[in-house]
């Protein structure tokens, strides 16, 4: 059970950095594609730092609620 919270919380963390990553891509790009892609990345890195965050403290919560 250790190693599945820790996969999920640091599979969440990737995602938020890969997300985070192509946003800044989108940033210097610029152009259409900027237009096209900066927010909706955006919107995206934020939901997944909510999911993120939510799995941190999970997983937190449940390593010291059932000393896993």
């Amino acid at each position: 059970m250790n190693t599945v919270l820790d996969l999920i919380v640091y599979g969440s963390i990737a995602i938020v950095f890969v997300i985070l990553l192509a946003g800044i891509y989108a940033l210097f790009r610029g152009g259409d594609f900027g237009r096209t892609w900066s927010n909706r990345l955006m919107r995206a890195r934020v939901l997944f730092q909510f999911i993120a965050i939510v799995a941190v403290v999970g997983a937190v919560w449940a390593k010291q609620a059932f000393g896993l």
